[in-house]
This record gives structure tokens, C-alpha cells and sequence, in this order.
């Protein structure tokens, strides 16, 4: 007993020695048990992920050796379905993680003060505020609860290049994307299809809205922002303009010659993609850079005889783009819970996964299997184009150890490239609190009507009918109220 007695002392003794003589060790954030507990939920990032329960390990370490944090990082696990609705209902329920993904029904919880004000960390933050975009800047500025530092999101329309190859229409669409160009080409899609018979079954395909259509032809049609002024001068919303509705019109003859997807109104995410890599679909969009790189990626996987992607241009005619950027708040993003007891906590991690170390790990994944060092630089394996940011962007990225080619390939450059070269500032304005019931209920009845007038439920005659029933529904008051608060 006496042996082992001194046997313990001399142990702590020596750590406490050892402990003693380290240099540079850190302060670690520690509560009293334990490390500090921070619950996440983010789209597809669950426990059922192993790529994703892999990620937040290596967060938690380097958050501990890089930043001396004492983190372990919670994932919350969402049910299947519409994540901005299963999210809505799990936070209106009481269950809220200190860390919030949102991908669309943030407002209605920033409203009723559940989400925190972000603007005084970000001004203190050491790597976040010169990470930052401008249209971030703006968007932070005027909506403080959501950020997400990326490039600008626009969704650019990719073919196959083995197709695109193939086409005799793809020339005259490369060097003038007018309407009649754009639709001769998806007609050729269809009518003669370049895979064989079949291949495609139709020229294009969306998930579940027209809003990716729309990022290709929306501005060409001249709805170049939310908000228009019509002939008096006054703004009027660009759903309700002649513009809209010969844009309908067009959709509708897609529609009925069998070139849109004739599931355009119900498609997942996922049986979009699906059918595109099948090769039952020959036109898809994804979101520019990232996105478009893990397509061509996908698609070299789906089949071997694939040379990769073409990006196209957007169509061309009153106005040409792939849609006015809003800057009034960020459609997507993370947000910290206002009444989470470890907001300063979650604002490190967020804040270090933008400084390098933290960038290594989010923009580049797990060595050895995203990317390798080979003779002092960094090599992206085959892998690589399956990784994707979980967090941030920002437009320069140093690591210590230089890359030897850049993170994204021609077709992911090509898109983002293009996402500058189009912007446009868009015109609109935030819902207020007293209008948002009002505003659910005259989007839902444009989709109603914009579904029923494409798939020929209605005539586009119909429209007009549309336009005084939004009007009724709420849309005099917020117009008023648009062009009263419009800058």
C-alpha cells in the first residue's frame, strides 16, 4: 500500500512536471465536467453519415490542438422530408440545437427572437469579417441572424460534353443564347436525342419548382428583378407583368412537346439528379462552382464515356442573366440560438472554420483520401469532387502547404466565372411581420396557377385571372407598401 501510495504521488508528480514544461499549451474552453456541448443540425449531415460523424471528429481535434476549444460537437438527426418544414416544426416544438442550418423558415423564428444578432461577433471575429463577400457584407447588414459565406449561388444550367458535341444546334446556342436558340436546342434534345434512342427522354429537368428554369430564362423574358418599375413609374411584383406571362407561355409549350420534365412539379433533389446521370434527362442546373464540379465528377462516375460537362449560358433576350442576386438577407445559412448558454462557443467554431486550419479541413476533407502531399504541394485525388464545403467559402484560399492545381475543374471555374459576369443587384424588399400569412398565400397561389397554366390544366388566358386574384389576396397593400420602403 505504502509502495503504491508513492508510486501514484510520483506519477502526478511527473505529469505535473511534464505539464509544467510544455510550451504554448492553449487555455482549453472547459466546463466543469466535461467539454463544452454544442448541438448541431444541418441538411444531410446526420449520425446516419458517416462521412458527416467523421467531419465534426476532426472538427472537435482541431478546434482542441489549433484553438485550444474543448468542443464536442452534437449532431441533431432530422426525419425525411422537406428539411425547412421538418426543421420549423422541430424548433417551434422546443427542441432548438445552439447551431441552426437553415434552408429556407428562418424568418418566422428570427421573429419571435429565437435566433441571435450576429453583427457584434462578426465584427470582433478574427477570420470571419475579411472572409466575407460583399454581398454577404450587405446581406448580414440587413438581415443579422444567417450566414453563409460562399460566392455568389446561381444556378447554371451543364449538359454532357459528349452531347453538346454532337448537336447541330449547340453552335448557334454557344454564340447567341436567344430564346428561339435555347429552344431549338432542347428540341434537338428531345427529337433526336445524342445518347440514342431515348437518351434523353426530355431536353430538361428541374426539382420539384420552376425556380431553375427560371435561373435560365427568367431575365431573358425581362424579369430582372423582384420588383419592376412599369410605365408610371411606379414598382409592380414581377410575377404579376405581361413578362411573367409570356414567360408561362413558353414553359407551357415546353411542357406539352414533352422538352420539360413532365414531373418538373413533384421531382426530389435526388430523382433529378438520377435522372440526369441515367441519361433520361439531357439539361440540369446546379448551383455554380461546387456543385457543377461534383456533377461532372458524378456524371465520370455514371459513365465512362462521359468527356465531362458544358456549362451553358443563360438565355438572352430583354435582359440576360441567371438572376438578380437579393441582397435584403441570406437565403440559406447558419444561425446560433439566442438563448443557447454557449453562443460565444458556437461563434468560435464558426469563426475558426474560417481561419486556415479550419479551412484545410472544410474546403479540402480528410488526407489521404480527398487529397495527398506529394513533394511539398497539395494533390486532389479522384475523391476530391466528391468533398464539398459544409461551412464556408471565401474567395481566397491560402493553405500553408500550397495546392498543386486549382479545387475546382473547368466546368465548377466556368459557372462561377459566369456568376460574376452576370450580376445584377436585385430590387426587393423584406416581408414584414403583418403581411407574411398574406404573402405565404399569394406565393402559394402563384405556384398553383403557374403549375396549372405549364401542364395546360388552364389556358394562359387564366393569368389575368391570376393577377386579380393576387391582387385581392393582399398583393395592393404590399405593393403600396413596396414602393413606399423600396430604396
Amino acid at each position: 500500500m505504502k509502495k503504491t501510495l508513492i508510486s501514484v504521488i510520483t506519477s502526478v508528480a511527473l505529469v505535473t512536471s511534464l505539464i509544467g514544461c510544455k510550451k504554448d499549451t492553449k487555455p482549453v474552453d472547459v466546463k466543469p465536467g466535461g467539454p463544452v456541448t454544442l448541438r448541431l443540425v444541418m441538411k444531410d449531415e446526420g449520425n446516419s453519415n458517416p462521412v458527416a460523424v467523421n467531419y465534426f471528429k476532426a472538427l472537435e481535434k482541431g478546434l482542441k490542438e489549433d484553438e485550444g476549444l474543448d468542443v464536442k460537437i452534437e449532431l441533431v438527426d432530422m426525419p425525411e422530408g422537406n428539411y425547412a418544414e421538418k426543421l420549423n416544426l422541430m424548433i417551434l416544438g422546443g427542441t432548438i440545437p445552439d447551431i441552426i442550418y437553415f434552408q429556407g423558415g428562418d424568418q418566422q423564428i428570427s421573429q419571435q427572437g429565437l435566433l441571435e444578432d450576429l453583427k457584434p461577433y462578426i465584427e470582433k471575429s478574427k477570420n470571419l469579417k475579411s472572409s466575407m463577400f460583399a454581398h454577404n457584407t450587405e446581406r448580414i447588414n440587413n438581415y443579422p441572424y444567417l450566414l453563409w459565406v460562399k460566392p455568389l449561388s446561381q444556378k447554371a444550367p451543364v449538359i454532357r460534353q459528349d452531347w453538346f458535341d454532337k448537336m447541330k444546334t449547340s453552335k448557334a446556342l454557344a454564340e447567341n443564347p436567344t430564346i428561339e436558340n435555347y429552344y431549338n436546342f432542347l428540341k434537338e434534345l428531345k427529337d433526336n436525342p445524342p445518347g440514342g434512342a431515348g437518351k434523353p427522354a426530355y431536353g430538361i429537368t428541374v426539382a420539384g419548382s420552376i425556380l431553375e428554369i427560371d435561373n435560365i430564362f427568367d431575365m431573358a423574358f425581362g424579369n430582372t428583378s423582384t420588383w419592376l418599375k412599369d410605365g408610371s413609374g411606379k414598382y409592380v411584383y414581377s410575377k404579376i407583368t405581361s413578362n411573367e406571362k409570356e414567360k408561362l407561355e413558353f414553359y407551357s409549350k415546353l411542357y406539352k412537346e414533352g422538352i420539360l420534365d413532365p414531373q418538373f412539379a413533384t421531382k426530389k433533389w435526388d430523382t433529378k439528379e438520377k435522372a440526369f446521370f441515367s441519361g433520361e434527362a439531357g439539361v440540369i442546373s446546379g448551383t455554380a462552382g461546387k456543385v457543377i464540379d461534383i456533377y461532372e465528377g458524378k456524371m465520370k462516375k455514371a459513365d465512362e464515356g462521359s468527356k465531362g460537362l458544358v456549362v451553358l449560358p443563360p438565355a438572352k433576350g430583354k435582359g440576360q442573366g441567371l438572376g438578380a442576386t437579393d441582397v435584403t438577407k441570406e437565403t440559406r445559412g447558419v444561425a446560433i440560438y439566442s438563448k443557447s448558454q454557449n453562443k460565444e462557443t458556437a461563434f468560435k467554431v464558426l469563426d475558426y472554420l474560417a481561419s486556415p486550419k479550419g479551412q484545410m479541413l472544410d474546403r479540402l476533407g480528410f488526407e489521404n483520401e480527398h487529397y495527398k502531399v506529394v513533394d511539398g504541394k497539395i494533390e486532389l485525388t479522384d475523391k476530391s469532387q466528391e468533398w464539398y464545403a459544409r461551412f464556408w467559402e471565401p474567395s481566397e484560399f491560402k493553405p500553408s502547404t500550397p495546392l498543386k492545381s486549382s479545387l475546382l475543374g473547368a466546368p465548377g471555374e466556368k459557372s462561377l466565372k459566369m456568376t460574376e459576369e452576370y450580376y445584377a443587384k436585385d430590387i426587393n424588399i423584406l416581408i414584414p411581420e403583418q403581411f407574411t400569412a398574406k404573402w405565404d398565400a399569394m406565393q402559394n397561389l402563384y405556384k398553383e396557377y403557374s403549375a396549372d397554366i405549364i401542364t395546360g390544366k388552364k389556358p394562359i388566358s387564366s393569368f389575368d385571372d391570376f393577377v386579380k386574384e393576387w391582387n385581392k389576396a393582399g398583393g395592393e397593400e404590399i405593393t403600396k407598401y413596396a414602393n413606399e420602403n423600396i430604396k
